[in-house]
């Protein structure tokens, strides 16, 4: 169908399927663990955490070192003496210091050594005291300086940093950075290595230290610091204000803002991995609730689907702007939130509701590769658009009186389930309303106008009820429209084989078009199914990519 020019009803393709062969099944529930990095967009410091996914929750761990046994010293802090060895040293690298705006912390323990024999000091810890006196707004250089002046007795007050950027954890070394001294420790990535010889007072091998039996006893491990809830949950691969793609990264939001953070995973496949598990447990848990939601409703206003979506923002200022909405499509309308409905009432409080009769769905997108845009050109519309939004999966739903809506999905595979579930839920709606009526003037005579799932076309006078003239869905031949309010529909006489021409005018011509589109495309699913279900554009270029 086209805006101000001539139509072909039977061209459009995918958009609809039987509901006797479609039938639109939840992924299985996906549990998980994964190592990753939370990053801090104001900060721009990563850091160290764990993820753990459940069926119904995504919950951030953080790695933190707690007392297993013995008594339990006040606060968290650590006071650990190590006994130098002349080979060896301490045992430990650090890295960071106050120049950097980095607590300093040991970057690493070395197996064997002092350090690791006194089982009380762990990689992130941050080193706060060195005999006594307080380095927690030292520099690199003079806490290096204390620990390798100290002598052979070393007492150091640590605490372990749950939030240190995770690159002052690593033993990195100095790669790449020059190899004049003042250059390398101008670097919170400098590890100062203090499992060398030191300056010691005397040669004579001291004994390595090792626990005592009655001291507190420490371990590592990774502690439940949030949990997100997935149920009516969305995920966002983009960051906010600027609208650019996160690298490997995604954020999980729940129903009531509260955030994962940006989870950064190691790699690309394992973030698409993850996104993939993360929104199967979504969807799983939005049938859950489309389920519960029907049961309250009757079998003529059942929800088809819904979720989340990412809505174009429209203005000049604004054309790369996307703002979460929540898209339900239920009984015979398609319903736009603000906020997902959670309670009855709440379904009255739409910012739109549309009729699917009078609805077309536009695929806009498919990302095939990292550097290439793949344009569908798939025109549904009644006027076309110039999209140069960023975002691969994307798609408009247009309504009567010109109205539109560009949606974007995260994942191809969400827009494969909106792609399937409007061409669902239009044959249903089609199916259950068998007909549609609108007012029209016809040779200056107020007539109506049917179109009817059985019959096809049929105008009439509105006040006698007698049928002007009627013809099947199989006989529209053509069409044309003025880019307002009149269109021309071209039929084929059965009996003449001639072409006759019907114009009629509308107040709602868009609305009229979509409304014979949906009835035809219902018609041709009722009769070929498999066909329609051939024509799917979202599957067809899945699968191509």
């Amino acid at each position: 169908i086209q805006r101000g020019g001539t139509h072909n009803f039977l061209s459009c393709r995918g958009l609809f399927h039987t509901h006797h062969f479609i039938h639109i099944t939840s992924l299985c529930p996906q549990t998980k663990t994964a190592l990753a990095l939370l990053y801090d967009d104001e900060l721009e410091n990563a850091y160290d955490v764990r993820l753990k996914l459940t069926k119904e929750v995504l919950t951030i761990q953080k790695q933190d070192v707690i007392c297993v046994d013995g008594a339990h010293p006040s606060a968290n802090h650590r006071t650990v003496t190590l006994h130098r060895q002349p080979v060896g040293g301490l045992g430990l690298s650090i890295k960071g210091g106050a120049e950097h705006g980095v607590p300093v912390v040991i970057s690493k323990i070395f197996k064997d050594q002092a350090a690791d024999h006194t089982g009380m000091l762990f990689i992130g810890d941050a080193v706060l005291q060195v005999n006594g006196i307080n380095v927690e707004s030292a520099t690199h250089e003079e806490v290096v300086h204390l620990l390798r002046n100290a002598g052979d007795e070393v007492t150091i007050t640590v605490e372990y940093l749950r939030e240190a950027p995770s690159f002052l954890k690593l033993p990195l070394g100095s790669p790449g950075l020059s190899s004049d001294h003042s250059s390398r420790a101008s670097s919170p990535l400098f590890d100062s290595g203090l499992h060398l010889n030191g300056h010691c007072s005397h040669t004579a091998p001291s004994s390595p230290s090792s626990p005592i039996a009655d001291e507190p006893k420490y371990e590592k491990r990774w502690l439940d610091t949030l949990s997100v809830p997935l149920s009516m949950a969305r995920i966002s691969r983009y960051k906010g204000g600027i609208e650019k793609l996160r690298t490997s990264a995604f954020e999980v939001l729940a129903l009531d803002g509260a955030s994962s953070g940006v989870l950064q995973l190691y790699t690309a496949q394992d973030c698409a991995d993850w996104l993939r598990a993360v929104s199967a447990n979504i969807s799983d848990l939005t049938l859950q609730q489309m389920k519960m939601a029907n049961k309250c409703c009757s079998p003529c206003d059942q929800v088809v689907h819904m979720g989340w979506v990412n809505e174009r923002l429209q203005g000049a200022n604004t054309s790369h702007l996307f703002r979460p909405k929540f898209l339900a499509l239920k009984g015979s309308s398609v319903y736009i939130f603000s906020t997902a409905p959670v309670s009855t009432l709440d379904w009255g409080r739409a910012e739109c509701v549309y009729n699917l009769c009078e609805v077309l769905l536009k695929v806009h997108k498919f990302w095939l590769t990292d550097d290439y845009w793949l344009q569908a050109n798939l025109y549904l519309g009644l006027q076309d658009f110039d999209f140069e939004d960023h975002r691969p999966y994307c798609f408009s739903v247009m309504a009567g009186h010109r109205k539109s809506h560009v949606f974007g999905v995260e994942l191809a595979s969400e827009l494969a389930v909106w792609e399937k579930s409007f061409q669902r839920a239009t044959f249903m709606e089609v199916q259950r309303t068998g007909s549609k009526t609108y007012m029209c003037s016809w040779q200056g005579e107020v007539l109506c106008f049917t179109v009817d799932f059985a019959l096809g076309f049929t105008c009439f006078d509105g006040k006698t009820k007698n049928v002007l003239w009627r013809f099947k869905f199989s006989q529209l031949k053509g069409s044309s429209d003025d880019g307002n309010t009149r269109v021309k529909l071209l039929f084929q006489n059965p009996d003449t084989k001639q072409i006759e021409m019907k114009e009629l005018e509308f107040q709602d011509l868009t609305a009229v078009l979509h409304c014979i589109h949906s009835f035809i495309a219902a018609k041709v699913a009722s009769l070929d199914p498999v066909f329609m279900d051939s024509q799917s554009m979202t599957r067809r270029y899945m699968c191509s990519s």
